[in-house]
């Protein structure tokens, strides 16, 4: 489903993956393992299209995803977390979940977004609140339901358990796990595998921008 071949990508003429090769079938949850500053925002935004790649390829459902611009990528229902959530302060939580799908123009964002809510029950608590009104945890909760408004194919989430007190991390890995039942694609990367190891199929270790498997 998604494919990934010899991807090189520098930033400033500073190369930071180096032939990064994967694939990830239907319905399979990936773990990203790595260090911070080891590639794992890189590879996650060069699959999304935020940053540009300097040679390799990248294919989804048989698509070229380099030929494809990143808004188009979201209506593929490829959905992305960003490590430091990007919640827009001044829209509600209710907003801020609904602005990938109007950004998108999908006509069918009511029912996205009841499906969020049911997949993450807790967020009906606060719809009404700003976006600078919720802690960091309730963040990283309206994040993952943001992707969800379009990745109902694929999701990257990046980093959704760091900074969270272990209660609510404990919770956002319940919901993380329910995403395979829905029969989506996750890659989830984190520092180790302190939250991921009993719910993913595999792990790609990630150093110094180069990717291996290690199951």
């Amino acid at each position: 489903m998604l494919k990934v071949e010899n991807l090189n990508v520098s930033i400033r003429s500073v190369q930071i993956l180096r032939d990064v090769s994967l694939t990830l079938p239907v319905g399979t949850m990936a773990g990203l393992i790595g260090r911070n500053g080891a590639g794992k925002t890189t590879l996650m935004k060069s699959i999304m299209g935020i940053l540009k790649v300097s040679s390799g390829a990248i294919s989804f459902h048989g698509a070229d995803l380099l030929a494809t611009p990143t808004w188009r990528r979201t209506r593929m229902g490829i959905g992305y977390m960003p490590e430091d959530r990007r919640l827009i302060p001044d829209l509600t939580v209710e907003e801020n979940l609904l602005l990938p799908a109007w950004a998108a123009k999908q006509p069918d964002a009511a029912q996205r977004l009841q499906k969020v809510y049911r997949l993450i029950p807790e967020l009906r608590g606060f719809t009404l609140r700003k976006g600078s009104q919720v802690s960091g945890g309730q963040q990283k909760m309206v994040a993952i339901g943001r992707a969800l408004m379009c990745g109902d194919k694929l999701l990257l989430l990046d980093e959704p358990f760091e900074g969270v007190a272990p209660a609510l991390a404990q919770r956002l890995a319940e919901v993380v796990g329910r995403l395979k039942l829905e029969g989506m694609s996750v890659i989830l990367s984190e520092s180790d595998l302190q939250h991921s190891e009993r719910m993913v199929d595999r792990i790609m270790v990630i150093d110094r921008g180069a990717v291996s498997m290690r199951n």
